[in-house]
């Protein structure tokens, strides 16, 4: 097979550097599944990966990308067929596993969910890890007793990618969304993507979190961490229940124990890092249906491989705006 383009990152002189290369099949890590990749995503791991921003990379070089769909092209696993179309996410996808920036990949077939019907190619990665984790995390908050009729969800980092499909789906599933954004350009992008109420961030005195405020959310999705989590604690409805994704803000979370044993609040932990396959076929499957996102062309927009870098300083710099599919094919 002729070369291809990938975007492989490696360690020089102890600094974190990437760039388009020329690669074969051969130089790629070991799997069942040949897959000729459509499209990644850009996600703020890829950027903390790719810059060294993070020490996220566990082993060098390695081709970025923790999210691509594509094509089955060669498989030695009964599972897959030639010409299957696939979605791989996560696992240790462009951290220690060579990912989807490229226009092949060679992965684990463990590693692979079938195309659910509804979705195709371009779809699967204007959600990616972002559109998965959302999906996760609202399914994990119906299974705690989340519903429509308990009240409204507010949403952190809203006008991110996993803030705008968690907007999208919660408010296609019935529910009232309140977005809570530090970017207040964003409002009528919110509101466009069905949040009913749009809540800037500078109204909230986060230097006096109170143990227990008034009641105010039946659920939340917490993108930040640190004094934005401790509050939406603080705020929740009786038997509420909190889903942490991120840390965009601070890894820290100094609150007390007073939502979760007055108010029976809960909060879960949504890691769609190593999700148990038969959850995340189910979350995939629920995407492409009752929760499938009406926004998607509204949310993501798609930029062609060379443009990763400017990609990935936007997203650092706090700069991006809903989801970036990268196009293998451009």
């Amino acid at each position: 097979m002729d070369k291809f383009k990938a975007y492989r990152i490696r360690e020089v002189e102890k600094k974190v550097v990437a760039r388009v290369e020329d690669l074969s099949i051969e130089d790629l890590d070991k799997g069942e599944l040949v897959v000729r990749v459509a499209y990644s995503s850009v996600n703020y791991k890829d950027a903390l990966a790719a810059t060294g921003a993070g020490r996220i990379i566990r082993r060098f070089p390695c081709v970025g990308g923790i999210d691509l769909s594509g094509t089955v092209t060669e498989s030695a696993d009964a599972r897959f067929r030639r010409g299957d179309a696939v979605i791989c996410t996560s696992y240790d996808l462009g951290v220690a596993h060579d990912g989807g920036y490229a226009e092949y990949a060679r992965v684990p077939a463990d590693w692979a969910v079938p195309m659910p019907k509804g979705l195709n190619l371009f779809e699967a990665m204007a959600l990616g890890t972002a559109g998965y984790t959302a999906g996760l995390a609202v399914l994990r908050m119906e299974a705690n007793g989340l519903k429509p009729g308990n009240g409204p969800v507010i949403v952190s980092g809203a006008s991110g990618g996993v803030g705008s499909i968690a907007i999208d789906v919660l408010s296609r599933l019935g529910y009232q969304v309140t977005a809570l954004t530090g970017k207040d350009a964003e409002a009528d992008y919110l509101r466009a993507l069905g949040a009913t109420e749009v809540m800037s961030r500078k109204s909230l005195d986060l230097s006096k979190i109170k143990p227990l405020d008034k009641a105010t959310w039946a659920g939340a999705v917490d993108n930040l961490g640190g004094e934005v989590l401790a509050w939406m604690a603080s705020t929740m409805m009786p038997g509420g229940t909190i889903a942490a994704i991120g840390l965009a803000a601070s890894m820290s979370l100094n609150t007390t124990v007073a939502p979760f044993i007055l108010r029976g609040v809960s909060l879960l932990g949504i890691d769609s890092g190593f999700t148990p396959m038969p959850l995340r076929q189910e979350v995939w499957g629920r995407l492409a249906s009752d929760m499938r996102p009406a926004h998607l062309k509204d949310i993501a927009r798609t930029i062609p491989i060379d443009e990763l870098p400017q990609a990935f300083d936007g997203l650092l710099k706090g700069e991006a705006k809903g989801r970036i599919v990268v196009d293998l094919a451009a």
